[in-house]
């Protein structure tokens, strides 16, 4: 045998031994094997870079795990790893097989037949489509894919072996590597979407999505169905209360369509590209970040003593309720655009607030301060100052003021609706009210006078207040003045009367200290003559006893006296008027005797009778008891009295005595009647 055909044995030898080891291929237990093949007949099709029918080029069958032989140089084989997502994170699929997207979609129609992408030939037949796939790969995923035919895209690594020249074009600038930047995204947007509070900050996730049919004209935000579920509650029940539409306005749909996670759902459900106006509450979701974008926000809290007062941006054609004298916006009923006639009370709303916007307005009493101090309950008052106010005299001073006021929960929206915020009310409204109030009311007082009359000034802009604020359903509680910051000039003159003040009230402070001397020295003196004054006392009460037990006695025996006297003079009058009766009779019937005797005997001899009468019944002395004999005797006595009775009294008439005549004359005892007469 030559040499020549030694050295074509061996090198025949060579070539099979480089040709079988080229051939053979060891795949590890997470790699495949991509197939390319460099010669054939047949060709691809323009719009496919995968072989299924022996085309050169990326075959389709991928080589698994352990030792494959495939004829080098015929076939190439490159080793690629399985796609990994780690925990935590999602895999975006980017197709680059299939059928092309309908123009103007941007992600790929998903079926549930193409289950996790690792079926390509069942990915094919059954209608996939290039470009995003609509569906992510969940966290923990670890699936042979097909590098040509997929790319999938982690937040540390990009799965797949591009064919499109731009994206070959930017890994090449990255220095052969992809990275998620290459294709517009940020390792955060692949990480697995958590709603969680931040710090005591509760939070939800406004979504918006990217792909969809256009939101119908006019309105801002997708609500699966619309607001037909609002419009068909107000038609069937007559006495709709509000917060019933509340309850289903605040609902959410994302059921539907698995919190958009099943993102071919919400396309199925009706859904439109743009802002959602159902947020994502707390929880987990594995969402494709070229399809959707979630923005944390505060959750809307209402606390205990506040309301929030809704603006809607979205709903029904606005319907105004608030009447036609109420010339400040539209109040409406939840569901509608514009201001809600019922706010929201105490509690946590996962509220939309790209949809809705919330005007906290405090119901409780709400304390301002025009002052340097700030409240530390709310910040409304945070650009009020002292009130600047200038005297009649043109003192200029400042006035630290305090204003408490309220909103009553069911006027809220009213309010809001005239002023737009609470900031507006106190800094458009309250400011000028208030502060051009005790400006007019100061200029016209002098600087003094405003000090004396500083209760007056505050009970008048207490009024004013409350007559201007009532005007805007606001409730005032309080104006008062706090502190006044006068002049220099002001306080010297001011403190030099007071200095003068005092100095009076010191001397009559003296004085009345003199005055207490005096009286302590008067009482100390009277205290010392306390048990004279005592005795003295004691004795004047004695006395006192004394006199009025004497005076209860005279009145006692008066009594007795004026009593007895009354029984005697009653005694007497009575056996008066009855001897007065008999001495009557007695004397009517001695006339009636006279008077016949008179007619049978004459008044002459009548009298004669009735003497001798007389002095035989013994009322006439005919003998003196003492008698002096003088020359005559008894009979001569007797005669001559009674000569001298029928001279003086012959004619029958009373002898009595004359007034003329002394009380002691001698008087004669009428012989008829027995009355004393004057003598002769």
């Amino acid at each position: 045998m030559s040499v020549v055909v030694i050295v074509a044995v061996v090198v025949v030898v060579v070539l099979a031994a480089i040709c079988i080891l080229q051939s053979i291929h060891s795949i590890g237990p997470v790699e495949v094997g991509l197939v390319q093949k460099r010669f054939s007949f047949k060709k691809l099709p323009a719009d496919n870079p995968i072989a299924f029918h022996g085309e050169a080029g990326y075959q389709a069958e991928l080589l698994t795990a352990g030792l494959r032989f495939k004829l080098w140089p015929v076939f190439g084989v490159k080793k690629f790893p399985w796609v990994q997502v780690p925990a935590g994170e999602i895999g975006v699929v980017i197709a680059q097989v299939g059928k092309p997207l309908p123009i103007g979609a941007k992600s790929a129609n998903y079926k549930p037949e193409f289950e996790n992408f690792s079926a390509l030939e069942r990915f094919i037949d059954d209608g996939g489509q290039k470009g995003v796939q609509r569906p992510v790969l969940t966290p923990g995923t670890l699936l042979p894919i097909h590098p040509v035919a997929f790319m999938v895209v982690t937040s540390r690594k990009v799965y797949g072996l591009p064919v499109s020249p731009d994206v070959s074009e930017r890994a090449r600038a990255t220095g052969g590597v992809l990275r998620p930047d290459s294709f517009g995204l940020t390792p955060e947007q692949l990480q697995v979407v958590v709603i969680a509070p931040r710090g005591p900050q509760d939070m939800i996730g406004i979504v918006t999505t990217l792909e969809g049919p256009p939101l119908p004209s006019g309105d801002i935000a997708s609500r699966l169905g619309g607001y037909d579920d609002i419009a068909r509650m107000e038609q069937a029940a007559e006495a709709l209360q509000d917060s019933e539409v509340i309850e289903v306005l605040l609902g959410s749909k994302n059921d539907l369509h698995n919190n958009y996670q099943d993102f071919q759902l919400f396309l199925e459900a009706g859904g439109h590209i743009g802002l959602q106006h159902d947020p994502l509450l707390y929880g987990a979701y594995l969402l494709n970040p070229f399809l959707t974008r979630v923005e944390m926000v505060p959750m809307l809290i209402v606390n205990q003593g506040e309301v929030a007062v809704i603006k809607a941006y979205v709903g029904l054609p606005t319907l105004d309720t608030s009447g036609e004298e109420f010339k400040f916006g539209s109040i409406v009923h939840p569901g509608h655009r514009g201001i809600w006639s019922e706010p929201l009370r105490t509690g946590k709303y996962p509220i939309n607030p790209r949809v809705y916007a919330a005007e906290i307005v405090p119901t409780s009493i709400l304390t301002l301060n025009w002052a340097d101090a700030v409240s530390t309950a709310h910040n409304l008052d945070a650009h009020l100052s002292p009130i600047e106010a200038k005297s009649r005299e043109g003192f200029v001073f400042k006035i630290d003021l305090q204003v408490q006021i309220h909103v009553p929960d069911t006027r809220a929206p009213k309010v809001i609706s005239m002023v737009g915020t609470m900031q507006n009310l106190v800094n458009e409204v309250l400011q000028a009210a208030v502060g051009n109030h005790f400006r007019n009311t100061i200029q016209d007082l002098e600087a003094v006078r405003f000090i004396e009359t500083r209760p007056e000034v505050q009970a008048s802009a207490l009024d004013a207040i409350r007559t201007y604020l009532a005007a805007y359903d606001v409730e005032t509680r309080g104006v008062y003045i706090q502190d006044v910051d006068f002049p220099d000039a002001l306080v010297e003159v001011l403190t030099q009367r007071e200095i003068a003040n005092q100095e009076k009230e010191t001397y009559a402070e003296e004085e009345r200290a003199e005055i207490a001397r005096v009286e302590r020295e008067k009482a100390k003196g009277t205290a010392d003559m306390q048990a004279q004054l005592a005795q003295s006392a004691v004795g004047i009460e004695i006395k006192n006893n004394e006199a009025q037990a004497r005076e209860a006695q005279a009145r006692g025996e008066a009594a007795f006296v004026r009593l007895t006297g009354e029984a005697e003079a009653s005694k007497t009058q009575a056996i008066g008027l009855a001897e007065a009766k008999a001495t009557e009779a007695l004397g009517l019937a001695r006339a009636a005797g006279f008077q016949a005797q008179t007619e049978a005997l004459g008044q002459t001899a009548t009298a004669l009778v009735a003497v001798a009468n007389a002095v035989a019944d013994g009322h006439i002395t005919v003998v003196p008891e003492v008698l002096v004999a003088g020359g005559g005797g008894a009979i001569e006595g007797l005669a001559a009295t009674l000569m001298r009775t029928l001279g003086a009294g012959g004619n029958g008439s009373r002898g009595r005595r004359s007034a003329d005549e002394p009380p002691d004359a001698p008087v004669e005892v009428d012989a008829v009647e027995g009355v004393e007469t004057p003598a002769s």
